[in-house]
């Protein structure tokens, strides 16, 4: 029963996130040998502010040096 994990800022729609569920399961099949019905897909959605890399919040990066 192999479980995926999707972690993506808000925003995504639900055509968006059905095509990367039929893809990961196809993969998961491919690759492991699973029964597609035994792939679970989770989305989970996080607003940019909920988010950071090198100490700055993602709906600042706009702002952030180059460097980081």
């Amino acid at each position: 029963m192999p479980i995926m994990e999707v972690k993506l800022w808000a925003g995504r729609t639900r055509e968006q996130k059905a095509e990367l569920a039929r893809r990961f399961t196809e993969a998961m099949v491919e690759v492991v040998g699973c029964p597609a019905k035994a792939v679970t897909v989770v989305f989970e959605d996080y607003p940019q502010n909920d988010w950071a890399e090198g100490g700055v919040l993602a709906d600042e990066w706009s702002a952030r040096p180059q460097d980081l």
